[in-house]
């Protein structure tokens, strides 16, 4: 009898416990809410390739957060998501992480792509180099502040005494339009974001230089990364841990991409490659831009160059920002981004 006492009291008293642990739980919010990454993304966007590898393979979790992806349809609506709270990162561009810096909405810049834009044409075109583009008609990805064009009338005037807004014809717009005027024939050559460019070459359209060249070209020792995940400076302050556990995840998925091909097979859904020579493109494309270099040397030659493009862009271009503000890149994640 004081067996089954007992018993009972036991499970009376385990009982209590439980039901105390789960209404603990109940009013603690769960400790992965405090370590979510909201990571706001163009669903056949390159950084989603990325993505995709973290969570295939766990990485956010490995590395103290959990990733939260937000499917979004322009790079418009991705800025927005991220200034209005709903993204806690986008990838985006240099120029305009320092611009919102400089305009008291600091934010944090992680490297992710050198990759940018090449200047196309097709295979038989007499254009070989950026002095046949006098009397062209010249498509340009994006508008007249494209950093790849100020990059590239830059190169024009300097190397081959050429105003490409004068003695050529630039025609600006939207890159699946560009590419689709350049295979019409209704252009002469285009200056293409790298994932479009890779497609042309897959069809044998031939590749007269890149935005990579003219970076080194404008005096940056390597490539410089102008494409990077931001995040809100507060953010990444209150959440450290957790950014530079985004960081390393984000440079493993890479590495993975680096060395193992069957991986690529995952992603061949997101990459939309329409046979094996554009996917192969793509492939070969993306690894390019996956620079490994010190960040000293990355900022180092970012700041050179940002310099030239405000410069060439003026105000319009940057905003206030005359230099990269101080403590715009992640630090304390490791060399070699």
């Amino acid at each position: 009898m004081c067996l089954y006492v007992a018993t009972v009291q036991i499970r009376l008293i385990i009982a209590g416990l439980i039901t105390l642990a789960a209404a603990m739980l109940a009013i603690a919010p769960p400790a992965a809410a405090q370590d979510r990454i909201r990571l706001g993304l163009l669903k056949f966007g390159t950084a989603s390739w990325a993505a995709e590898i973290i969570a295939q393979h766990g990485l956010d979790r490995a590395n103290g957060f959990v990733l939260e992806r937000l499917d979004l349809a322009s790079n418009d609506s991705a800025r927005i998501a991220f200034l209005s709270g709903e993204a806690d990162v986008i990838l985006s561009d240099l120029l305009f992480a320092a611009r919102l810096t400089a305009e008291g909405k600091p934010v944090v810049f992680v490297p992710f792509s050198s990759a940018e834009a090449s200047l196309m044409t097709a295979s038989s075109s007499s254009i070989h180099s950026i002095g046949d583009l006098k009397g062209r008609r010249i498509g340009i990805s994006g508008g007249p502040l494209d950093k790849g064009w100020l990059m590239l009338a830059a190169e024009a005037e300097r190397a081959h005494g050429l105003d490409l807004a004068r003695d050529a014809a630039p025609v600006f717009g939207a890159p699946p339009l560009l590419q689709q005027q350049l295979e019409a024939g209704e252009l002469d050559a285009a200056l293409l974001y790298w994932n479009f460019a890779a497609r042309l070459k897959a069809k044998g359209y031939r590749e007269v230089t890149t935005v990579e060249r003219l970076v080194r070209n404008l005096g940056a020792s390597g490539n410089v990364s102008l494409i990077g995940f931001i995040l809100h400076r507060p953010f990444a302050g209150a959440h450290q841990a957790a950014v530079k556990g985004f960081a390393a995840a984000v440079r493993s998925a890479r590495d993975i991409l680096a060395k193992d091909s069957e991986e690529w097979e995952r992603l061949r859904p997101l990459m939309r490659a329409a046979d094996e020579a554009t996917f192969q493109m793509l492939k070969q494309g993306f690894l390019a831009g996956q620079t490994r270099r010190p960040l000293s040397e990355e900022e180092a030659d970012a700041r050179r160059l940002f310099k030239t493009l405000v410069a060439l862009g003026g105000g319009r271009l940057a905003g206030p920002a005359q230099d990269l503000p101080p403590g715009l890149y992640l630090q304390g994640t490791g060399d070699g981004f």
